[in-house]
């Protein structure tokens, strides 16, 4: 299945997964979650992720109404993203598996402590 497929599926799963399923973007969201942040910040944040991958993920997550992006005329240019409503409702599950990742089922708890 592809995107569109996977998007219009009837299984909500594979509706959500088409949305939030890749390697960068719950970790994008992640970084998000308590302030707008400009790109380079971001590409600081994450640190090993591409500035190409980081581009494309933060246009698919803005076409799917998950982060806003804002551009400030001036020089030199600025573009700030920050998540929307829609975005903003993920976090609890975020935070979810974030916890899932602690104390019970993995031997390195620092992991998910350490994304800002």
């Amino acid at each position: 299945m592809n995107k569109v497929q996977l998007k219009y599926s009837a299984c909500p799963m594979r509706r959500v997964m088409s949305i939030i399923g890749s390697k960068w973007k719950p970790i994008v969201i992640w970084v998000l979650r308590e302030r707008t942040v400009r790109f380079g910040q971001l590409a600081a944040n994450i640190e090993i992720i591409s500035r190409k991958v980081l581009t494309t993920t933060l246009q698919e997550l803005e076409a799917d109404g998950i982060v806003a992006r804002k551009e400030y005329e001036g020089l030199p240019p600025r573009v700030d993203y920050s998540l929307t409503p829609k975005g903003k409702a993920l976090l609890p599950l975020l935070h979810q598996l974030a916890d899932w990742d602690g104390v019970d089922y993995t031997a390195e708890t620092a992991s998910s402590r350490s994304c800002r």
